[in-house]
């Protein structure tokens, strides 16, 4: 049996590990990196750029170099969060017949899914490549936040990559197991995993062998792309005072911001100040005009001052539905490149009381615990139990837009849970089932993940029928629903992707186009 590899598909960065003995070795790609970006760029002709590749060429290609697709896959075209991508990023976001978020790139439509093959792909190579055979089963992380949708939209990535997904994994999770297979002692931790577009944080228990995940809270709308945003903004500002020219429409200089942006973000982790010299950003009628400032950390600290509160409330709800208080937290482990940035570490120590374990490295510790639950899949590892949780509630809408949960939040998973429902008219011989995922009371609030019926009721009165539905969600955090008329054992159910994802034609066809690139 080959080798099972653990991916890290990120937002900014991927990274590919596999066991070698009874450690997890993290792979250089083919440009001698341990990171890959996770970026994809189509040229003019036919050749497709993944990686280092397309990050060089994005300047004078924005239009067509797609980077942070992961914070739309498995996310409607209508929604919030896609709506504030759409309007930063230089490629061009279009709403698919389903009402997901694609892509178009020179007249073609794409599936997030699609992209992100690309990426998983060149993983698939760099893996290949070092091991010498042929790769074709992984296991892939995702933030722990990602709801049902999400989940199954990065599965299908990897078929469309070639790759079994034999199991998806939490971030924190997998980076905790990490840090519990080289520290074997019984702890209880918390991972603040802070990355390039999401946020996780989780508190585990290691007792004996066992990682059990105990609670789980998040943000997937905050992460090192909206520090960058916030940024890009100010130095978009900076110039308009300098220069009286308004760059927000030129794409090519929105790039060469986006990017000094970022640069300028890793340089104040470790200087008080850097400079930022962009020459040639602009021309007018008195020729070309220059972007030239000094930017200290603590003006950075204060443009960032509200993203960073943001991380408060997810870690006190976390510690909360654990049921522990900060002094109960052995260590907080840092992951994601984020968690470099001074301010955030000190807003750990702020919610923990404690300074953050920094014995990890925070760009490869998901990946490398990736690979260890591919060597307790493939029998390499031994005597380790990982229990994981659902990190938001699972349930159905009931009468007057009325959410009731069958499945809570921070259930360890595998779980099956059912409930007893009636109808609500005389002789309603057909019940909708509307399947949401999310916390609020209303179920329009919460994500619709699917909708299916139950039909042939028996006529009868209002409220005299017993239909019973049951949940089943398994350890990639995936959905199953049934609906059961429990007089005739008339039944239903669907494995929920009814509202997202890929149809059989569209995944076939993105197959075909992926491996002929």
């Amino acid at each position: 049996m080959g080798k099972i590899i653990g991916i890290d598909l990120g937002t900014t960065n991927s990274v590919v590990a596999v066991m070698e003995g009874s450690e997890p070795t993290v792979l250089p790609n083919s440009e001698g990196a341990r990171t890959t970006p996770s970026m994809v760029a189509f040229t003019d002709g036919e050749e497709l750029l993944v990686g280092q590749q397309a990050k060089r060429q994005a300047i004078i290609n924005p239009e067509r170099t797609v980077f942070g697709i992961k914070r739309l896959i498995g996310r409607k075209f209508r929604s919030h969060e896609v709506g504030d991508l759409g309007e930063i990023m230089p490629y061009q976001i279009v709403e698919n017949v389903n009402g997901d978020a694609w892509i178009s790139v020179k007249g073609m439509n794409y599936s997030p899914q699609e992209i992100s093959a690309h990426i998983l792909r060149k993983m698939k190579s760099t893996a290949e490549d070092y091991l010498g055979e042929e790769v074709t089963e992984a296991v892939i992380t995702v933030p722990a936040y990602f709801d049902d949708a999400q989940r199954q939209a990065t599965k299908e990535a990897g078929t469309i990559a070639g790759l079994n997904v034999r199991r998806i994994i939490n971030e924190p999770t997998a980076a905790a197991l990490s840090y519990g297979f080289h520290h074997q002692k019984n702890s209880r931790i918390a991972v603040f995993d802070l990355g390039g577009g999401t946020f996780d944080i989780s508190v585990l228990e290691f007792t004996n062998g066992v990682f059990e995940v105990v609670a789980t809270s998040g943000d997937n709308a905050l992460g090192g792309e909206d520090f960058d945003r916030v940024l890009l903004m100010h130095l978009i500002d900076k110039f308009h005072e300098q220069t009286g020219i308004d760059v927000s429409g030129d794409k090519m200089a929105l790039q060469r911001l986006r990017e000094a942006a970022e640069a300028a973000k890793c340089e104040l982790s470790s200087l008080t100040e850097t400079n930022i010299n962009l020459p040639f950003l602009a021309v007018n009628d008195d020729g070309p005009k220059h972007l030239s400032l000094m930017l200290g950390r603590s003006e950075l600290n204060d443009l960032c001052y509200e993203l960073v509160q943001r991380l408060e409330a997810p870690c006190l709800a976390s510690l909360e539905d654990a049921g522990v208080m900060p002094d109960d937290i052995d260590e907080v482990l840092l992951v994601g490149g984020m968690t470099r940035m001074p301010i955030v570490q000190e807003k750990v120590r702020e919610i923990f009381g404690r300074a953050p374990f920094k014995g990890v490295n925070p760009d490869e510790v998901v990946a490398a615990g990736a690979a260890i639950q591919s060597g307790i899949l493939g029998g390499e590892v031994k005597e380790v139990v990982l229990l994981d949780v659902t990190p938001l509630s699972l349930g159905i809408r009931a009468a007057a837009d009325r959410f009731v949960s069958i499945i809570p939040r921070n259930t360890s998973i595998p779980a099956r849970a059912s409930k007893v429902f009636t109808t609500t008219e005389d002789n309603q011989e057909l019940v909708t089932i509307q399947v949401h995922q999310g916390e609020s009371r209303s179920a329009t609030d919460n994500r619709m993940l699917g909708t299916f019926n139950l039909t042939n009721i028996p006529r009868a009165r209002a409220g005299t029928p017993r239909i019973q539905v049951t949940f089943d969600i398994d350890t990639d955090g995936i959905v199953n629903v049934s609906a059961m008329d429990m007089q005739t054992a008339q039944s239903q159910s669907i494995v929920v992707s009814g509202h997202s994802g890929l149809s059989q034609e569209e995944l076939e066809r993105a197959v075909s186009r992926t491996s002929a690139m």
